[in-house]
């Protein structure tokens, strides 16, 4: 069957959105994705409805759902064991997008890298001359970021000059962590973090009690507190942070890496076996890879 290209977009961004949600999709989402209005895509669904390529479902949690035809319709084929791509601009996730394939198109040029990235979703909320970044991508964690320079409406397609190409690696953190992890026991004194700050060149150390885990004294929290006029010989304890962000060593390095944005922290706690034995700081990762 013919389908029209706003057909063809609101049909491609219902699939997007299921596979993404797993559950019925209301037009006014699609419309949001689409900068359309919503009677129209409403309209379209009526005779999406009809063509036997979407079904309702009433009531308030009630929307669209595609059906087997749309996907034939489409010539798609997904998987319950397919892996969402995604595909983000400034730092925000866009909704009822999913990258399907990427085809490097001149890698062999010395100043230019360019892309076709197809999407599962239209490619109506994208301009020419953003920046755009894809990934990571299932199997090889690579993060592509670039600059739209076309699209093709037909095929669902961003044309991309790549600026920068990432391949996270997927080693678990206790490869990359400083180790052997030196600690300060309950009893120590700022005096004794100061002493084992600059003997180990370190900034900052858990603080352990019967081998557990307690709190983190960092070079920051010592100066904060030389500068409050407390004495060095005042215990660690009662300055230390105790909200102190881990992580087992067994996660891989790309999946620790948002934590230190979203907490806004230099350095996490590496745990095995419910016990402190490393610590992964910021310049560890920049040294494994210092795109980032």
């Amino acid at each position: 069957m013919d389908l029209s290209l706003i057909q063809k977009d609101i049909l491609i961004t219902l699939i997007s959105l299921y596979h993404q949600h797993s559950h019925a999709i209301k037009g006014e989402e699609i419309a949001q994705v689409l900068r359309r209005n919503p009677g129209t895509v409403r309209n379209q669904m009526q005779a999406l409805k009809a063509l036997g390529l979407v079904d309702g479902i009433p009531g308030p949690k009630g929307g669209y759902h595609p059906t087997a035809q749309a996907y034939n319709e489409l010539n798609l084929t997904i998987s319950e064991q397919e892996s969402v791509v995604p595909i983000s601009r400034g730092g925000d996730h866009i909704k009822g997008v999913n990258v399907r394939e990427i085809d490097f198109t001149t890698l062999c040029h010395p100043d230019l890298c360019h892309a076709v990235v197809r999407l599962l979703g239209s490619v109506k909320s994208f301009e020419v001359g953003e920046m755009i970044t894809v990934g990571p991508t299932p199997v090889n964690k690579l993060v592509i970021k670039g600059e739209i320079y076309g699209k093709d409406e037909v095929q669902q397609a961003l044309l991309i000059t790549i600026s920068e190409m990432t391949s996270l690696p997927k080693k678990p953190i206790r490869d990359y962590m400083s180790a052997p992890l030196y600690t300060l026991s309950t009893d120590a004194t700022i005096a004794d973090a100061i002493r084992l700050f600059t003997k180990r060149h370190i900034h900052g150390a858990p603080v352990v009690g019967d081998e557990r885990l307690l709190g983190i004294i960092t070079l920051s929290d010592v100066a904060r507190a030389i500068d409050q006029g407390l004495s060095i010989e005042m215990r660690v304890v009662d300055i230390m942070t105790r909200d102190v962000v881990i992580a087992p060593a067994h996660i891989k390095l790309y999946e620790v890496i948002s934590r230190f944005k979203e907490r806004e922290i230099g350095r996490l706690v590496v745990i095995e076996n419910g016990k402190p034995v490393g610590i992964i700081t910021q310049s560890d990762i920049i040294r494994v890879f210092p795109s980032l």
